[in-house]
């Protein structure tokens, strides 16, 4: 996969691309910053093979991730303050960590797009209906070349001829996934898993 480059020129955040670049080093372990990276040139790659807004696509990759590592403290009294789904707090930061991290992009950097938002907000998870740039962040958080998880090789052979049946596939293998391990599962991630495999 060759590096694509991206100068920003829409105005969607106050950020340049180096600059968000720079932020998301700062704001994470080194780990979780290069994983960050390869999203975004995974995403990339997709968004310029699916004919989608690359500067929506690159802005959400580098932002996807930005509460990750934040202490799940902060995380509790932001889905509270922001009257975010407090059935949310029954859960853990794998699921917090996208809906505060769209709140935390949006307040601290006036990042207004929603579909950039619900990108951020989605990539764990999913939604029952998905903009082409949240799928595309979707699917590149899951195909990213590091990833080494069950599914992956057939979820990246699917993403290079079909952007819907990749979702549909990697939102079944997430909750079989779930389902294996008995994990509690949030109840979007059924709606997600309706919408997407049973209604498909």
């Amino acid at each position: 996969m060759k590096k694509i480059q991206m100068e920003y020129q829409n105005n969607y955040i106050r950020l340049n691309r180096e600059e968000l670049v720079e932020l998301m080093h700062e704001s994470m372990s080194y780990r979780r910053y290069k994983h960050v990276l390869r999203v975004e040139q995974t995403a990339l790659y997709l968004a310029d093979k699916y004919d989608i807004d690359m500067e929506k696509v690159s802005i959400a990759a580098l932002a996807h991730d930005y509460a990750k590592e934040r202490p799940d403290a902060e995380m509790r009294d932001l889905i509270i303050s922001e009257n975010l789904e407090l059935d949310m707090l029954q859960f853990g930061s794998n699921i917090w960590h996208g809906p505060v991290g769209a709140i935390l992009m949006k307040n601290e950097y006036q990042l207004e797009n929603e579909e950039i938002l619900e990108a951020i907000k989605a990539h764990t998870i999913g939604s029952p209906t998905m903009s082409e740039v949240a799928q595309i962040i979707y699917v590149a958080d899951y195909i990213e070349p590091k990833r080494s998880h069950s599914g992956v090789d057939k979820a990246r052979k699917l993403a290079d001829k079909d952007l819907t049946k990749t979702v549909s596939y990697i939102t079944r293998q997430t909750l079989k996934h779930l389902v294996k391990r008995e994990n509690k599962i949030y109840p979007k991630a059924v709606e997600t898993y309706n919408a997407w495999v049973v209604d498909n």
